[in-house]
């Protein structure tokens, strides 16, 4: 897989699976990226997951302030690309008895993290 054929990315990769628990990953994500970085793929992963639920792009825009190109763009990896989106988002929601992240009018059943 493009970018992940050298040895520094694949470290990487090693690092991240070897955090034990949410309190690792989240101290070594902020030791690694800035905050709005953090943000930028929050945002991004949130967007995944409402594209997985079919919500429109307007509706991606106003919650997660992603312009409607980087929605677009996570939509091509959510669909087109090497399933990273669709595995982790099936073993969340498989993790928390998921049902859609939207009932009637878009209310989330989740807590915004």
């Amino acid at each position: 897989m493009s970018g992940f054929d050298n040895t520094k990315t694949k470290k990487l990769v090693e690092a991240l699976l070897s955090l034990k628990s949410t309190d690792e990953a989240e101290r070594f994500l902020r030791d690694l990226l800035t905050e709005p970085e953090i943000t930028e793929f929050g945002n991004r992963y949130r967007a995944a997951e409402m594209l997985t639920d079919k919500l429109p792009y307007t509706q991606i825009e106003k919650e997660t302030g992603l312009s409607s190109t980087t929605i677009a763009r996570v939509s091509k990896w959510l669909n087109k690309g090497g399933d990273g989106y669709k595995v982790v988002i099936a073993r969340l929601n498989k993790k928390h008895h998921h049902t859609p992240t939207r009932v009637g009018k878009g209310l989330s059943l989740r807590k915004k993290k």
